[in-house]
Order: C-alpha cells, then sequence, then structure tokens
C-alpha cells in the first residue's frame, strides 16, 4: 500500500507575490484602456461627481444649477465686453498726438478716409484729432505737447460748457480704442464727427462759466 503523498502547500505571501507575477504578463492587459483614456475616465467622473453635488444643493436640481452656470457665462461676457480682451489689457492713457504736428484739416482728411476703407478705429482716433487740433487752431486751446483726450476735453468744456458732456465721451471714445482695446463702429464715427462739424461754427464762452 503507497503512502499517502501529504499535498503541496505553498505561504501564502509567496502565492500572492506569484499571482502578480502572472497577471503582470502583457497578455492579461492587452485590452485595456491606456493611461490617457484612464486619465480621462477619472476626470469625467470627477466632474459628474461635482455637477451632482452642484445640483443637489442647488434649487430646482439641475435646471437650477444650468440657471446658475448661464447667469454665469453671461456676467463673464458683460465682464470680457466692457473690459476688452484680456489679452489686450487696459493702459494708461497717453498723448493725444503721437507724430508730428498737422492741421485739422488734414486730420479730417484721414480719419474720412479711414471711414471710407470700414477702418472705424483709425477714423475715430483721426477724428478726435481734429476736434483738438481745429479748437487750438481757433485759440480756444492752447498748443500743449504731451496732452491727453481727457485733458482736451476737460480744458475746452471751459469755453464750450453746452458740449461738456460729448467732449467727455469723445475723449473717452477715444481712450477705449486706442488704449483698451476696444473697436470702434460707423456709429460711433458718426457721433464724433456730427461733433467736430458741430464745435467749428459753435461761438466759445470767452469769458469762461459762472462761479
Amino acid at each position: 500500500m503507497l503512502a499517502e503523498v501529504p499535498p503541496v502547500t505553498t505561504p501564502r505571501e509567496a502565492a500572492r507575490e506569484a499571482a502578480e507575477r502572472e497577471l503582470a504578463k502583457p497578455m492579461y492587459h492587452e485590452n485595456d484602456p491606456s493611461m490617457p483614456d484612464r486619465a480621462l475616465r477619472a476626470f469625467f467622473d470627477w466632474l459628474d461627481d461635482l455637477f451632482g453635488a452642484a445640483s443637489g444643493a442647488t434649487p430646482g436640481g439641475g435646471v437650477g444649477l444650468l440657471a446658475v452656470l448661464l447667469l454665469v457665462i453671461l456676467a463673464a461676457a458683460a465682464l470680457w465686453w466692457r473690459l476688452g480682451s484680456p489679452s489686450r489689457a487696459t493702459t494708461t492713457p497717453g498723448t493725444l498726438f503721437d507724430d508730428g504736428i498737422r492741421s485739422a484739416a488734414d486730420h479730417r482728411k484721414a480719419a474720412d478716409a479711414h471711414a471710407a476703407a470700414g477702418r472705424w478705429t483709425e477714423a475715430v482716433q483721426e477724428r478726435m484729432r481734429a476736434v483738438v487740433r481745429s479748437l487750438e487752431e481757433r485759440t480756444l486751446l492752447d498748443p500743449r505737447p504731451g496732452r491727453t483726450a481727457d485733458e482736451a476735453a476737460a480744458e475746452a468744456a471751459v469755453s464750450l460748457p453746452a458740449h461738456a458732456e460729448d467732449l467727455r465721451a469723445a475723449a473717452r471714445t477715444f481712450d477705449d480704442v486706442t488704449y483698451g482695446g476696444r473697436t470702434a463702429d460707423a456709429d460711433t464715427y458718426a457721433r464724433l464727427r456730427t461733433l467736430d462739424l458741430t464745435l467749428t461754427t459753435t461761438k466759445p464762452l470767452l469769458t469762461g462759466p459762472t462761479p
């Protein structure tokens, strides 16, 4: 009678290591998702959990969350429209004239040429320069290098008080399109052109405003 052979036993730790080595072979992982796929899946799982938690905490559930997101998008769009593109940050307004001395007629001619070509930003810039140069030629402003559009508008308002608000608006428009990254359009140019032509026939208040 043959003696009974005791069963082969493998220590638990050695068996675990052997199983891990076996399962680590490439043949068992040929159909596994790639690392980018796993990362993307984990991201979407996290995003799904986040929106699930947010919709649960928002009145109205998913519909309420959608309304909140829409309001955030609208607020961001309004901020972008007001401040301009982030890649073109607002800078401190510089001088009004950046080249040699030209007459008001020269600036008007350049403005009209830009407008005819649809270059409204350049047209607005030249028309604002025409406004200020015209006031200098009429001695309503002292010619002064380095003057900004805001300074010109404030100084001109002393002798043209009826147009003070329009002058300030024109200066803001010039700064917005020149230094703030905004773009002008046909209506913007038309308003500035009308102001320019109106000022040429406006009689100044030579004695200054009444205290």
